[in-house]
């Protein structure tokens, strides 16, 4: 069911590049943003936020309406916004293998000195544009006025918790890990991920379909948790998975010195000697693959590796203890609990 609804949302993303060229003349107005936008916006991905949009929506609703996939892509479109913006914070030269946006944008720079602006200015445009398109998307499709301004909201709403998330998380780069507590961690994983890669979505999805508000509030509750399992995994992978299967450095999240839960627990359970080394990691300003190395075998020795993969399955657990008392269809329920399961990996 899902490769047939990502094959079709793939589809519809290119039409949807089409309709922007031909709206707005971006080809013949600016080859440079048009070649960058449709790049980055058509590069492989998941397609994991429609997905789960479309499938909250087909769970209550029976009805087809026009631009339903076009609306649907609205939370891919804010995906890539983010993903901008993510990585000029991050100063990352890689998303999904590929050079970001503002690396991409450096080449149509004229090579002169006096120029104010750079890749990354000309990223942060980019990525509004992207931002107001996917606001436009949403806004197309053909459905009950009062449900798409509730749903619109809760659209907006990941916005704006996901740029809460990523204030909270950078204010706490500079914190020393003694200040770190794990429930403000969660509360980065709620805000900077959960929130709009699983909770809002499926919401969103849910309320344009008139699902009823517990209905609605029970998919939230299910997006949370598995957006934890989700972000914790995640933070697996970017230390200890090869970089092909990552799209970016191994060692990223360590030269960012992102306080994630692996690091916070390694840190809290590590004798005063491997304390002292994670400190000199994260405050390294680069930091190479003996770093990563070191604190590969720091988060592994101290527990923090199987602690993280136990709490990786406990939020998994209690998402799926959660979807299954939803009313949604069954079919699309239990297509739901299937393709948890493949994107945790559990």
């Amino acid at each position: 069911m899902f490769n047939k609804l990502k094959a079709e949302l793939d589809a519809e993303l290119k039409k949807l590049i089409s309709h922007i060229d031909k709206k707005y003349g971006l080809k013949s107005s600016s080859g440079p943003l048009y070649k960058s936008l449709k790049d980055f916006i058509l590069r492989g991905g998941k397609r994991l936020r429609p997905i789960l949009f479309m499938t909250a929506f087909r769970g209550f609703s029976r009805k087809n309406p026009k631009n339903l996939f076009r609306c649907a892509l609205a939370t891919e479109l804010l995906h890539d916004f983010l993903l901008i913006h993510d990585d000029i914070i991050d100063k990352s030269a890689l998303r999904r293998g590929k050079p970001s946006m503002h690396y991409m944008l450096k080449k149509y720079i004229p090579r002169n000195k006096n120029l104010r602006f750079g890749g990354e200015d000309l990223a942060i445009v980019a990525a509004d544009i992207i931002f107001s398109i996917a606001v436009e998307s949403f806004l197309s499709v053909e459905e009950n006025s009062l449900r798409k301004e509730k749903a619109l909201l809760k659209f907006i709403e990941s916005a704006s918790y996901t740029g809460c998330g990523e204030f909270i998380e950078i204010m706490y780069t500079g914190s020393s890990l003694e200040k770190i507590r794990k429930d403000t961690i969660y509360k980065i994983y709620d805000y900077k991920t959960a929130y709009y890669t699983f909770a809002a979505p499926l919401a969103a999805g849910a309320i344009l379909a008139g699902a009823q508000d517990e209905e609605v509030e029970k998919l939230s509750r299910y997006g949370i948790y598995l957006g934890r399992a989700f972000q914790i995994k995640d933070d697996i992978l970017g230390i200890f998975a090869d970089d092909k299967k990552t799209g970016k450095p191994g060692i990223s999240d360590i030269q960012e010195a992102k306080k994630t839960l692996l690091i916070w627990r390694a840190y809290k359970n590590s004798p005063p000697k491997d304390k002292l080394q994670i400190k000199r990691v994260l405050n390294k300003k680069n930091a190479g693959k003996k770093d990563l190395i070191a604190m590969r075998r720091i988060i592994k020795q101290s527990g923090s590796l199987e602690y993280a993969k136990k709490e990786t399955k406990r939020f998994f657990r209690k998402s799926i203890e959660t979807i299954k008392t939803s009313r949604m269809k069954r079919i699309y329920k239990e297509e739901l609990i299937k393709y948890s399961s493949n994107i945790i990996n559990i």
